[in-house]
């Protein structure tokens, strides 16, 4: 018996790296124009610049509830447990279709064992969750055991972004606690978080590289109150200053983040032009909006 671990494309997950730690990846789609494409067959760059030029607002799709069927019951045919690490159940209806494709199996394989795990988040916070379970299974522990790995490492994970501007979670509709800054957002450049699965304020700047040289002090503050494991840094449509946060952050804490474009059916909700990081340390966070200073 195995576990097999499945997750959504919000994860960040690359197919390389899901590849490499057996992660099966089921698709969000985000449409633009009328025209719907899978986040996992997507040019994300070329979409990103479509944003720019089309006065359509983009949305995003959850996973079909048969695609989501089919990833989970072909594991548990074959008598292997599941484990399925999912976008955060206040952000998206993904998980909650987990929930009804696990009770649909259950009907006709009574008994199987599928562990479904509310990330509480989504890109590399959702995947460091992602790859905790994997690793999990791999080393030969249950689906239990994996989703409990999952659950913390999210409480050890924060993620900071920076976005040009909050129309696009606004219009999306995940503003979260962030919507008493929509009145003064002329003024300022809002640092960002994810606290329990809905987006919240850490603080305000005045510009953009004010903001980024706030973060990445969050950032070497929590690495040296918690330790290191890794951080990924994500930017939509903006390399350039992507590999700038990489750099102050590098320069505060010794540790180089990689840098990775936004999964579209994330980075549509916060727009072009948005930057931050995702990393974990090695003892739990205090899941609030004021990261140790």
């Amino acid at each position: 018996m195995a576990v097999h671990v499945i997750t959504d494309s919000t994860s960040s997950m690359s197919a390389e790296l899901a590849a490499a730690n057996d992660i099966r990846v089921v698709p969000l789609s985000v449409t633009l124009g009328g025209v719907s494409e899978s986040d996992l067959e997507i040019d994300a760059e070329d979409f990103y610049r479509r944003m720019l030029t089309t006065r359509d607002f983009p949305t995003s799709s959850q996973p079909p509830l048969a695609l989501m069927i089919e990833a989970i019951e072909e594991p548990v045919r074959n008598g292997d447990e599941v484990v399925a690490v999912l976008i955060s159940s206040k952000m998206s209806g993904t998980y909650e279709s987990a929930l009804m494709a696990r009770e649909q199996i259950l009907e006709r394989h009574p008994g199987a064992v599928i562990e479904v795990v509310d990330s509480r988040s989504n890109s590399m916070e959702e995947g460091f969750a992602v790859l905790a379970a994997a690793k999990v299974a791999a080393a030969g522990g249950s689906a239990a055991e994996a989703a409990v790995a999952a659950k913390r490492t999210t409480d050890r994970t924060r993620w900071l972004f920076t976005p040009a501007t909050l129309d696009y979670l606004r219009k999306g509709g995940r503003i979260g606690n962030a919507r008493a800054l929509l009145g003064s957002m002329l003024q300022i450049r809002p640092i960002l978080t994810v606290v329990d699965g809905v987006t919240s304020t850490v603080k305000s700047v005045r510009t953009q590289r004010r903001a980024l040289e706030e973060i990445a002090t969050m950032v070497a503050a929590d690495i040296e109150t918690y330790g290191f494991v890794g951080a990924v840094v994500h930017h939509v449509i903006d390399l350039e200053e992507g590999e700038a946060l990489a750099s102050l952050i590098e320069q505060r804490t010794g540790h180089r983040p990689s840098v990775q474009l936004l999964v579209t059916s994330v980075g549509i909700h916060v727009g072009p032009g948005s930057l931050g990081v995702v990393y974990e340390v090695g003892a739990d966070l205090h899941k609030n909006t004021e990261p140790a200073l």
